[in-house]
């Protein structure tokens, strides 16, 4: 491994950490020295009051999975095999941290109600890597103000990722991004050096790679577990790599490094990088992906002002931009999405969410509910939507354009009558640039986790987290532990 010496670190009023180092660092050593030298004091009061916002909405989709199927599945695994640990499973028991990293990274991932990152070629999730960060950082001991900066790290390397080296077009998950920004968050966690970060990230990135076709065609189950699986194996790495396993430093740009295989270059200036990323994350109002939101917005608007019925509804067009399209709507990576039999394929379908919101005014997860799913008026409903089919006129193009700093949609009821009913939308209430206030996190906090809590409870993990910078971990933790799990 290439020898590394700074030179010079100094930091600017805004919280930038400047460094000047060999140029003969590789590309992972670059990245482990930025997550080896930021500081709590790089986080502005603006980023750190959003990210505070992320966490508890993180939380609140995390309790809410607990009665989810697959996550039971999950959990009972996780007690058969690793009922022995220091990381606290949300809704009680301790595991070994990279299992509890998986349990909880499960949660928070399963309803798909958490927050998101949009980026030219490639969204993703940030929240996907609080299990594992969590998990490190209770091991470890460390104090809310630790937790804290190994997530905002592990964000702002995430975001940066999908914004620099997006794979997706290649055929990659964005869990790919997603498991070195966790080598790094966790790295930090674990107080590793700069030597053992850059073996946690080079062992990650050489080996904790997923498909896209995770979130194409026909979806299973594995949609919401393939992120929890992630970080169980970057959480892994980074413990072996504090025990002195090396990795392949040039695991980018080596020969048949990342760069070349996927033929993207990750050209980042790590050194002139601050903690401010999650100012451009998006909180969901609606329980479906996050690309639908506009739309969904929108669907209402008009089914309350109209007080619409599906019986006097002839069909609805759905202009949109061309990532929505293709992953949510007619486009040739959505696959079949129409065929609405399952929660993953329904909080996937643009036809679904749409149908949905008309005949019950909300999308949330009792929307995705087996019973609800199958009935004969949603699925006679979404069959009488297109998405798409006006973008000869140009329209979806100029939507395309706009995107990631709009997400526009216009969306046409036509009513057996003849009339026509229309609305567009650049942005939805929660997106980055409109973001949703504290009170509104709380109410969405509040609404997801009451099957699992009692008001005492919920009020102490709100203002726990909302102080977490002047708290121990622990003190967290102890109230995720009291969540009261349904049975296995």
């Amino acid at each position: 491994m290439t020898e590394i010496v700074l030179l010079l670190i100094r930091r600017h009023s805004c919280g930038t950490v400047v460094a000047v180092i060999q140029q003969n660092m590789t590309r992972a050593e670059t990245l482990a020295a930025f997550a080896d030298h930021v500081r709590f004091e790089d986080i502005s009061s603006e980023a750190l009051g959003r990210l505070k916002h992320n966490l508890l909405d993180t939380i609140g989709c995390a309790i809410a999975a607990l009665g989810g199927e697959p996550v039971r599945a999950v959990r009972e695994q996780v007690r058969e095999f690793h009922s022995d640990g220091k990381s606290t499973l949300i809704g009680g028991g301790v595991a070994a941290p990279h299992m509890a990293a998986f349990h909880n990274g499960a949660l928070v991932r399963y309803v798909d109600f958490m927050d998101n990152y949009l980026a030219k070629k490639q969204s993703g999730h940030p929240s996907d890597t609080t299990g594992a960060v969590l998990a490190a950082s209770e091991y470890a001991d460390r104090s809310g103000k630790d937790f804290l900066l190994a997530l905002a790290l592990s964000y702002q390397v995430f975001c940066v990722l999908l914004d620099r080296f997006p794979v997706q077009q290649h055929g990659y998950d964005h869990t790919l991004q997603l498991g070195i920004a966790i080598a790094c968050g966790t790295s930090k966690a674990l107080g590793l050096t700069l030597a053992q970060t850059t073996n946690a990230i080079a062992i990650t990135a050489s080996s904790v790679q997923g498909l896209v076709e995770v979130r194409s065609d026909y979806l299973s189950q594995w949609k919401g577990i393939a992120s929890a699986f992630t970080g169980m194996d970057a959480l892994f790495a980074a413990f072996l790599a504090m025990r002195g396993i090396t990795g392949p430093s040039e695991v980018f740009e080596g020969i048949r490094g990342l760069e070349n295989v996927i033929g993207e270059k990750l050209d980042v200036d790590w050194s002139k990088m601050g903690l401010d990323r999650v100012l451009r994350t998006s909180i969901k109002p609606y329980n479906a992906e996050v690309h639908s939101q506009c739309a969904i917005e929108g669907m209402l608007e008009l089914a309350n002002v109209h007080d619409l019925k599906a019986d006097t509804i002839d069909a609805i067009d759905l202009e949109i931009f061309r990532q929505a399209n293709n992953i949510i709507g007619e486009g040739t990576e959505a696959g079949h999405k129409k065929r609405v039999f399952s929660k993953e394929q329904a909080d996937h379908s643009i036809f679904y969410l749409l149908a949905v919101a008309i005949l019950d005014r909300e999308v949330t997860p009792k929307q995705f509910l087996p019973d609800r799913i199958v009935q004969a008026d949603v699925q006679q409903l979404l069959q009488k939507i297109e998405a798409g089919r006006k973008s000869n006129i140009g329209m979806l193009d100029s939507y395309t354009n706009a995107y990631p700093e709009e997400v526009r949609c216009k969306i046409t009821v036509r009513l057996k009558t003849g009339t026509e009913l229309t609305c567009e939308k650049k942005d939805f209430y929660g997106f980055y640039s409109r973001p949703m206030s504290w009170d509104d996190v709380v109410k969405k906090f509040d609404t997801l986790s009451e099957p699992f809590t009692d008001s005492e409870l919920r009020q102490q993990i709100v203002e726990t987290v909302w102080s977490l910078e002047r708290k121990e971990l622990k003190d967290l933790t102890k109230l995720l532990a009291q969540v009261k799990a349904p049975p296995i």
